[in-house]
């Protein structure tokens, strides 16, 4: 009886979900902070980038599941990066969130316009972004 019991806890262990690997793209580390607290507590695996630049040799080292991204970096911005993001069949799938203070009606249609699946307004509520983040997640 207890080899049963042992078999069933490690089907059980296998079973049991795994964390999506998440990209934090911003240069304030206010937000990259709780973000990344609060991702982990979600169990994702978390890798944070500060500068445009680094977003896509980042994407090339391990595809993430998902890229939370500011509009505006340093070197490159956000809109620029999902668009490139947008460009790679690779990474077609990945989900992608703008984090941005640009509110404008024309700003977040031109988010919409390179791909991102949701565009959130500094300051956010975090807990809107994990709700956002795991809806997108379920749907890949």
């Amino acid at each position: 009886m207890s080899e049963d019991t042992g078999s069933s806890l490690a089907q059980d262990a296998v079973s049991e979900p795994v964390g999506r690997s998440v990209l934090i793209v911003d240069d304030e580390p206010s937000i990259v902070a709780p973000l990344k607290f609060l991702m982990q507590q979600q169990n994702h695996h978390v890798r944070v980038v500060s500068s445009g630049d680094a977003v896509i040799p980042a994407m090339e080292a391990k595809r993430p599941d998902l890229v939370l991204l500011d509009v505006m970096l340093p070197e490159v911005s956000g809109y620029e990066l999902c668009a490139m993001i947008r460009d790679r069949e690779a990474w077609s799938d990945v989900k992608i969130i703008m984090l941005t203070v640009k509110s404008r009606e024309a700003d977040v249609e031109k988010g919409r316009s390179v791909g991102a699946d949701a565009y959130i307004t500094k300051p956010f509520g975090i807990q809107d972004v994990i709700e956002t983040s795991n809806r997108l997640l379920r749907t890949s």
